[in-house]
């Protein structure tokens, strides 16, 4: 079965930017996050393809890689849902695809070439998989372990390539840090004249609703109503640690405008809170005519 268009998933045109991804995303995160669906697989799958699908196209680069291998998929054709399969004889295309092993140049086709060239040539390797497992704060703490799942290419009877759904388990030690990579040796994209990639698995770290990762950093959504944005005050927040603080918000302050707050993040590093609306639901009759006295100054 093929993976979800991400445009489609986040509900974004395919010329979208990266802000408006972001909104996005964000959006349908909370619709489908665990925190608001407990016990309920469906929200809790829809929930995995919309990070699935944001970290596939966060970034001007992740969509360019991203079409670029929807290009590829078309132009060397997939089978009826089955997974994409590539042909075999293409020696530059398995070179970008498979990590450089295709038929040295100016050598003979049968793999010739020479005696200080075969001394030369190393034994191509199939390209690796990057995969991300989402763990919760309890879950890193405590360890265990955890299925994850991915696609590999790997030969079939015909002898093209074709990209099979391979699901695996990982020990996690207690304790383990947002960002930690562990390589898997060959298990990995096939190479169809060498030996298989690696996995890389990337292990990451969720705080529920309303918190996330740029970078090494946690970033906290702070619902924050317009008129305090604009004529400051304060906000009440709970932390990562349960602790709760009253924050003061400047005059004018805008959405998306950051504060740090140091050693309140993640293992003793800084977090950062993020300034963004609220999301209401049946506005109360003063409230519309609120919004319409502020509709008609321009605001």
């Amino acid at each position: 079965m093929a993976a979800p268009d991400p445009y489609s998933v986040l509900g974004v045109d395919r010329n979208a930017g990266d802000a408006e991804i972001k909104r996005a995303f964000r959006k349908k995160a909370r619709q489908f996050h665990p925190d608001r669906n407990p016990d309920d697989p469906v929200a809790e799958t829809k929930f995995k393809e919309v990070q699935a699908a944001y970290e596939s196209i966060e970034t001007a680069k992740d969509r360019a890689e991203f079409d670029q291998q929807q290009r590829m998929s078309s132009m060397f054709g997939g089978n009826g849902g089955r997974g994409a399969s590539y042909g075999g004889g293409m020696e530059d295309i398995f070179g970008q695809m498979f990590g450089g092993g295709g038929r040295p140049r100016g050598g003979s086709p049968f793999g010739g070439g020479g005696p200080q060239q075969r001394q030369r040539r190393q034994r191509p390797k199939g390209a690796d998989i990057n995969v991300n497992l989402e763990l919760t704060v309890e879950q890193a703490e405590q360890g265990g372990q955890f299925p994850f799942s991915f696609k590999r290419l790997k030969p079939n009877a015909a002898g093209t390539m074709q990209a099979s759904s391979v699901t695996m388990k990982t020990t996690v030690k207690a304790g383990v840090k947002h960002g930690t990579v562990t390589r898997m040796k060959g298990q990995g994209h096939d190479h169809p004249e060498g030996d298989p990639g690696d996995v890389l698995l990337t292990i990451r770290i969720q705080f529920g609703e309303g918190r996330f990762w740029d970078g090494n950093i946690v970033v906290q959504e702070v619902a924050t109503p317009f008129s305090t944005l604009m004529l400051g005050g304060k906000v009440k927040i709970l932390l990562p640690s349960g602790k709760k603080i009253m924050l003061s918000v400047a005059p004018e302050t805008m959405v998306g405008d950051r504060r740090r707050i140091a050693g309140a993040g993640y293992d003793g590093a800084d977090l950062e809170l993020e300034f963004v609306l609220p999301e209401y639901e049946n506005l109360t009759s003063a409230q519309k005519r609120a919004l319409e006295r502020l509709q008609k100054t321009g605001l």
